[in-house]
């Protein structure tokens, strides 16, 4: 049991410092590049930190066959990202931190919605209409890709209708930390590096699922939802913290929705990749419980932005990330009471 703690402490420090290191070098690019603001957090560092989400899913399809480990880590990490907002929020000491983000943050936590509405209805229903596939891929992973071009097609015109109110270079160049000097070549080449370190550690952390579903003697979904969810969000937080810190407040809110936004389509490229069967065919109902959780604690995000709370409730905290914080906790609860065994 030790020596399994001890492999989870070591990869979940390699894709800590990797992922670190991608977000901030595909930053460096969005700015030579020319992006920024919403666009950069949801597109390019929401991709980027998504990279163990993408590979831990390749593994537990293709090397594990396990395709419970990639529902429960997607579902989880989106969970952790949406407490990760409760945990910005306290950092952000000026005041509730959703108060003072863009009407982009509303719409992009709204369309975060419609992938994972697919995927839901394809978990309850994947198994009743297992005919509904095309080409042994199933219709509803199909539905996930279109709905999130779809929806980042939408975020970007939303987003170009909007006025500026902080020059992207002055965001951008904060971000970057004075790493505006190094070049575009030289930036490809960092994040295309720190990406392949992420490769091999979300593969590892595959098998290390495999091994504590062996070991703890607990589901799939639960490992992936609570432990491999956690280890595979640590860039995310990273990224976030560190934009926060330097006023790019955006950028911190959009890397998390943007986040839970593509992490959806993993399910697609798994289920390309996953020869056996559609997957929506196989995988456990039990999703559906932390699929409700991520919706929940969307809706308090959501409330969030629209109320827009002037003041912090009981320790350093907004009531919306207070009530991120209680859902999660009790949603991981009974997460594990449901699925101990």
């Amino acid at each position: 049991m030790l020596l399994i703690l001890g492999k989870f402490f070591c990869c979940s420090i390699i894709i800590f410092v990797s992922g670190k290191r991608v977000a901030k070098y595909g930053d460096v690019i969005a700015v030579k590049t020319g992006l920024g603001g919403l666009w950069v957090g949801m597109m390019l560092v929401a991709i980027a930190t998504s990279l163990p989400e993408i590979f831990t899913g390749v593994g537990s399809t293709l090397f594990v066959d396990a395709p419970d480990l990639t529902f429960g880590n997607i579902f989880g990490a989106n969970s952790y990202n949406l407490l990760n907002i409760a945990v910005l929020d306290f950092l952000h000491r000026p005041g509730p931190l959703l108060s003072v983000v863009s009407s982009g943050q509303l719409f992009l936590a709204y369309v975060s919605l419609i992938p994972l509405g697919i995927a839901s209805a394809g978990i309850l229903l994947g198994r009743l209409f297992p005919f509904f596939n095309f080409a042994h891929i199933s219709f509803y992973s199909l539905l996930i890709a279109i709905a999130y071009v779809m929806c980042s097609r939408s975020v970007f015109l939303f987003e170009k209708r909007q006025p500026l109110k902080t020059p992207p270079e002055r965001e951008s160049n904060a971000y970057t930390g004075g790493l505006e000097n190094i070049t575009l070549p030289r930036a490809f080449l960092c994040y295309g590096a720190a990406a392949l370190v992420i490769v091999g550690a979300g593969i590892w952390l595959a098998y290390l699922g495999d091994e504590m579903v062996s070991s703890f003697g607990l589901a799939q979904n639960f490992v992936g939802s609570l432990f491999l969810g956690f280890t595979t969000t640590l860039p995310e937080i990273t990224v976030s913290v560190a934009a926060l810190r330097i006023g790019a407040k955006e950028l911190a809110v959009a890397n998390m929705l943007g986040s839970n936004l593509f992490n959806m389509t993993i399910l697609f490229f798994n289920d390309v990749l996953y020869r056996k069967a559609p997957i929506f065919t196989i995988v456990s109902p039990r999703h559906i419980f932390t699929a409700c959780v991520v919706c929940i604690m969307t809706f308090f995000v959501i409330s969030g932005i629209t109320r827009k709370p002037k003041a912090k409730s009981a320790f350093g905290l907004s009531g919306y990330a207070l009530g991120l914080i209680i859902v999660f906790v009790a949603g991981a609860f009974l997460n594990f009471v449901f699925n101990a065994r």
